[in-house]
């Protein structure tokens, strides 16, 4: 793996492609400055070898239009704070200010180019736009995970002008060594907890992940889908009824690869999709009919707890509960404590994609946890053995 450790960068240019698609409020300050935060450390390393730093990135979806709302001058300040300097902007990422601005960065000194998503050409990964784009720089790191699987200008293409100068930033080889590390080298039992509310989401993930796990724990509404196709009562709980077949295929498979799978033995149920709604505790294959399940049952904690704290690796992929409703977050804040626990015993613990990374932030167990994913569908195909065109592009 090529990273940033294999080159000295004094009086060098490094474009730097990161991810500082943040979330904002209504006056478009930033609220979340996780992204920016994470790419730190590439940055620093650049800056004391004695380079300078050409940030890149694109801000929600302007879809090749020139909108306020998405433009970086809104978001300099907080990168500037964050990386303990200020940063000098321009409103073009190509063209003659761009390559002004770029031309006259001093050893130390760090710019940010204006939305790259401002050009329909970023998108659509056209060479042209990536080749202006390379001339502003010596040097091509790449540092947005996030972004990684898509085969845009900025993040894929424009490597292809850096023959022995393109490199890993810090951010996105610790993403690709706690993917490693959980799909070709963690350290037995490894075990995976998919939790959300669709099989039909997770069917290449699972397929993909049974030869390197010893146990599978799957919660949260997909495992409906199983427990109905095992022949329980689910009530009104969600379901795919077209996926009933495939549910007994992936318990075949795992069976094969001597994989031993966990489906929640009880669960909390409602009578409606409401925090407010009656609830009480059920046998998860006896649901009665006008109730439905919205979060593991107390047997199901303690059994999913047995299993994490006798893991020494464990990826979690989605939550196990309606955590977004205080009444039906219990299971879901459960299984982080065990995750939490078997951390401070000794196992090694990745959390990734959208939804268990929300929980994570929200309920502080980003410190108690090893790693956590930045990126949501760049992770989701790191899982499901996918090379991602981000990373293809350093590699090849």
């Amino acid at each position: 793996m090529k990273t940033i450790n294999d080159f000295n960068f004094k009086d060098k240019k490094a474009l730097v492609r990161v991810d500082f698609n943040v979330p904002q409020d209504d006056q478009l300050q930033v609220t979340d400055n996780t992204r920016i935060v994470a790419v730190k450390p590439t940055v620093e390393k650049i800056l004391n070898d004695g380079g300078s730093v050409i940030l890149i990135t694109h801000l929600g979806r302007p879809k090749g239009e020139v909108k306020d709302e998405f433009s970086l001058k809104h978001i300099v300040g907080e990168i500037s704070n964050v990386l303990g300097q200020e940063v000098k902007f321009v409103d073009e990422s190509i063209g003659e200010k761009a390559e002004k601005a770029a031309s006259e960065l001093r050893p130390g000194e760090i710019l940010l180019l204006e939305n790259v998503r401002f050009h329909n050409e970023e998108e659509k990964g056209d060479e042209g736009f990536a080749e202006q784009l390379s001339k502003l720089g010596d040097a091509f790191v790449n540092d947005a995970f996030g972004t990684a699987h898509r085969a845009h200008a900025s993040t894929a293409v424009i490597a292809k002008f850096f023959h022995s100068t393109k490199f890993f930033g810090f951010l996105m080889a610790n993403e690709l060594k706690a993917i490693d590390k959980v799909l070709k080298n963690g350290e037995r039992p490894v075990t995976a907890i998919l939790g959300g509310s669709k099989v039909s989401t997770k069917i290449t993930i699972i397929e993909n992940i049974l030869p390197a796990v010893d146990n599978l724990i799957i919660g949260g509404g997909m495992a409906f889908t199983f427990i109905k196709a095992l022949g329980g009562k689910i009530g009104n709980s969600l379901v795919e009824e077209d996926k009933l077949p495939l549910a007994l295929e992936i318990l075949g498979k795992a069976k094969e690869h001597k994989v031993k799978v966990y489906l929640p033995s009880d669960a909390i149920i409602a009578e409606s999709f409401s925090n407010d709604a009656e609830r009480k505790e059920a046998d998860i294959y006896a649901i009665p009919e006008g109730w439905m399940g919205l979060d593991a049952g107390h047997k199901s904690r303690d059994q999913f707890n047995d299993v994490l704290l006798n893991s020494r690796t464990i990826l979690w992929n989605g939550p196990i509960g309606v955590f977004e409703m205080s009444n039906f977050a219990g299971g879901t804040i459960a299984l982080g404590d065990s995750i939490a626990e078997a951390t401070r015993l000794g196992a090694f613990s990745l959390v990734g994609g959208g939804d268990s990374v929300a929980f994570v932030k929200q309920f502080g167990y980003g410190e108690k946890v090893s790693y956590v994913s930045t990126g949501g569908g760049a992770m989701l195909e790191s899982l499901e053995g996918l090379e991602l065109p981000g990373v293809a592009a350093i590699n090849n």
